[in-house]
């Protein structure tokens, strides 16, 4: 393998990506780069610890979360300034997303230094390629507040959005994130993505009271959750062009067997007649037996 690109350069600062949950995400020049900066700056120095140690890496590392990341910055740069290079990596995905790293990178940058991204696993990335909603255009909302102020102020804002709205959320919060949803943005088509590339990797598709009243069916939910959320729907209806509308039924087919409820799903994300949407799904299944 040319290791071209895999070895890190003395005074940068890279943004390196790393697995969401399979191991085998990680990519060769994220390998080949922490094992060559002079320093690891991590956002729970033990869950980097079981990484590096899968892939063999014995880079010196230090913390670096949301109480200590404005000091860290601080002597980071100045590591980078004295010729040193530094990665920095949160517990899974893309640094900087919903985890510590913008602070040092801004300050990195501040002083003319560069900062360079190792891409990889990105867990709104991931969810987005799987679930069949249009990805145009998307909003990364992150996880949204706690309170129930600051939760309704914000869905209403986003209530107007037409564009994939992509949330991570907690386990023990997401069934009250779907009711929230259903009452301040109306009962929208949504897909939830349960622990993404690990082995009980789930996706449950539907209105948000479809999949809010799955969740409640669960004994105890598991799991980071990253909840795509359908835009707001075109007053008129836009059905998508034949070969697309087919392409999308065949995806949806195989965790939708009910032709009803994917022909009432579809027509409620296209804001059409359901009588429409189950005559394609019965023309794609006819196809589908010749």
């Amino acid at each position: 393998m040319d290791d071209s690109g895999c070895k890190a350069e003395k005074g940068v600062l890279y943004i390196v990506a790393t697995p969401i949950g399979h191991l085998g995400d990680m990519t060769y020049r994220a390998v080949g780069i922490l094992k060559t900066v002079d320093v690891i700056a991590a956002e729970d120095t033990r869950n980097t610890a079981r990484l590096l140690s899968h892939y063999d890496i014995h880079t010196r590392l230090i913390s670096c979360h949301e109480y200590n990341e404005s000091e860290r910055a601080r002597q980071i740069v100045e590591q980078l300034a004295s010729g040193q290079s530094a990665a920095l990596v949160s517990d899974a995905g893309t640094p900087g997303l919903s985890d510590p790293g913008y602070r040092i990178a801004c300050a990195a940058i501040g002083e003319g230094l560069r900062v360079a991204p190792v891409p990889g696993a990105c867990a709104a990335v991931a969810a987005l390629s799987a679930a069949a909603l249009p990805l145009d255009r998307f909003l990364f909302a992150g996880f949204p507040p706690k309170k129930g102020g600051p939760l309704r102020a914000m869905l209403e804002d986003l209530a107007e959005r037409k564009e994939t709205l992509v949330f991570y959320e907690s386990p023990h919060r997401i069934v009250s994130l779907l009711e929230s949803i259903r009452n301040h943005m109306g009962d929208r088509y949504v897909v939830l993505a349960r622990e993404l590339t690990k082995l009980y990797e789930e996706f449950v598709r539907g209105s948000a009271g479809e999949v809010e009243a799955a969740m409640r069916k669960k004994e105890k939910i598991r799991g980071e959750i990253t909840l795509l959320v359908s835009g707001k729907p075109d007053e008129k209806p836009e059905i998508p062009d034949p070969e697309v509308l087919e392409a999308e039924i065949l995806s949806l087919l195989p965790d939708n067997p009910s032709t009803a409820r994917l022909a009432a799903m579809l027509a409620k994300r296209y804001n059409c007649s359901k009588n429409d949407m189950y005559q394609a799904i019965l023309a794609v299944k006819s196809r589908m037996e010749t």
